[in-house]
């Protein structure tokens, strides 16, 4: 039996408040989903067939500000600027409307976006740290590592694991989907995916609790993304969701897919 000293060192080590910082660290993307005319669809899913993706992206990142006129200042690989049909360009229209003064949107607000997306995925293998520090502020000390580097892939079935009590008839979810994913454009719509590949932390936050951490409260969001990806869109902990500060990432370069939704 604890003496009286080790209960009240016991009592003293697990009152609180205790902070945690808890981030996520991998590979990502900001992604832009835009619907575009099949028009479009047909002469850049070709010229990206027979040419790669590198003028598709050109004229997506090179399209701001720009009048349909313009385009031709746009630097390319494989064509000219003039080779681009004006109803090619959906950077510039709404699908449905042309307007020769109107000038091209940024590849992350176009204009007929659906969807839009910033995070990494389970797929990625994204790593999970989960420190103890002494407080909130910046370079707080570090006290205690309680996950250090694992990946989420297999976190999550391993708390699931750890907590489901079969005799009591009780399973441990340590996802649930949020409400925020599902987003798809209509069956046979024609779509731009433009995606900025990024690496560093996607999620980053210190949690403050009143007991020590229980791993058995943590819970990620996860939802299926446009392009069918299970993206990690945010966390909560003890049934109330966890505020995200924004990480920190670093691109790594653009990719962009043509696809007409089939579902």
């Amino acid at each position: 039996m604890a003496t009286l000293k080790e209960q009240e060192e016991t009592l003293e080590r697990i009152k609180g408040p205790h902070y945690y910082n808890i981030s996520l660290n991998g590979y990502g993307a900001e992604t832009s989903y835009m619907r575009i005319t099949k028009e479009a669809y047909d002469f850049w899913s070709k010229h990206v067939e027979e040419h790669g993706d590198s003028d598709a992206i050109q004229y997506i990142l090179g399209a701001e500000d720009k009048k349909p006129n313009e385009v031709q200042d746009i630097e390319f690989e494989e064509m000219d600027g003039r080779d681009i049909p004006r109803e090619a360009m959906f950077m510039h229209d709404p699908v449905g409307s042309e307007d020769e003064n109107r000038v091209g949107a940024s590849w992350y607000e176009p204009v007929d976006e659906f969807d839009h997306t910033w995070g990494t995925t389970i797929d990625s293998d994204p790593r999970l740290y989960i420190e103890k520090v002494d407080g909130t502020d910046y370079g707080a000390k570090h006290l205690e590592d309680v996950v250090d580097g694992e990946a989420l892939g297999d976190w999550l079935p391993a708390m699931e694991e750890k907590h489901t009590n079969e005799e009591a008839d009780y399973y441990h979810d340590a996802y649930g989907e949020h409400s925020y994913g599902d987003k798809y454009p209509e069956k046979g719509q024609y779509i731009c995916q433009v995606i900025s590949s990024e690496k560093g932390c996607f999620f980053q936050t210190t949690l403050e609790t009143d007991t020590l951490f229980d791993d058995k409260k943590l819970k990620w969001y996860i939802g299926e993304a446009p392009n069918g990806e299970d993206l990690i869109y945010g966390a909560e902990y003890d049934g109330k969701e966890i505020y995200n500060d924004g990480g920190d990432t670093n691109g790594k370069g653009y990719y962009v897919y043509f696809y007409q939704q089939e579902f």
